[in-house]
């Protein structure tokens, strides 16, 4: 086993965990802010990473995940947190309530690389930090997440948004989200959206990176 490469997958799981718990944070202060208390009520409006963990899905496979990569050379995290519950018919407009609260998850992501990419820049300025390989880790990990949660599948955020947009029926959303479970399968073992997503995460992250200053590349 590559004792660094685990170091390197349980430091990047410590950053899945609070990345979980600030974009089902962000999914729990748009609701409440568009008028649904439920994820108030039930004490998800916090930043407490256990208020919003997934015991499978946060810790572990993720953990696995991070096993495997250090025993196999290679590096793969993936995982979900506990998701927030809303009652629809509280929001103030409900469709265009329900998209925000589903878009805020992915943004809050969005705002941790450019946070990331801020604290690089200052601890580079202030000449106490020249490794970038971890934060950048972390800044492709959370925009991972966001590009993967805003598939168009269900129960994910762009499940949600798609359904919104198409006009699906609670009804039948609710019968497409039994089978959620195969979509998940799929999505692990296909080359393809695997492929798609790596690429559209390294083209953010650089396009990102550019204001800042870096001009990153991937191979």
């Amino acid at each position: 086993m590559d004792t660094a490469a685990l170091v390197d997958g349980l430091l990047l799981f410590l950053a899945f965990v609070a990345f979980v718990a600030l974009h089902e944070y962000a999914h729990a202060w748009t609701a409440n802010r568009c008028g649904d208390d439920t994820p108030r009520l039930q004490g998800r409006l916090t930043l407490d990473p256990l208020a919003h963990i997934d015991w499978i899905g946060t810790i572990a496979l993720p953990l696995i995940l991070v096993l495997m990569g250090a025993a196999g050379g290679t590096q793969m995290l993936f995982g979900w947190g506990k998701p927030v519950q809303v009652n629809l018919n509280n929001f103030r407009v409900r469709r265009r309530d329900d998209i925000l609260v589903s878009v805020a998850g992915p943004a809050m992501n969005l705002l941790i690389v450019i946070g990331l990419f801020a604290i690089m820049k200052i601890l580079q300025f202030a000449g106490i930090y020249s490794g970038e390989h971890a934060i950048l880790a972390m800044a492709r990990l959370s925009l991972f997440l966001c590009f993967f949660n805003l598939l168009p599948i269900p129960p994910l955020d762009g499940g949600h948004i798609m359904r919104n947009l198409a006009g699906i029926s609670d009804e039948a959303y609710a019968a497409m989200s039994r089978f959620s479970f195969l979509f998940f399968i799929v999505i692990m073992r296909s080359p393809a959206i695997g492929d798609f997503l790596s690429l559209i995460t390294n083209s953010g992250l650089a396009m990102l990176a550019l204001p800042f200053g870096w001009h990153l590349q991937f191979s």
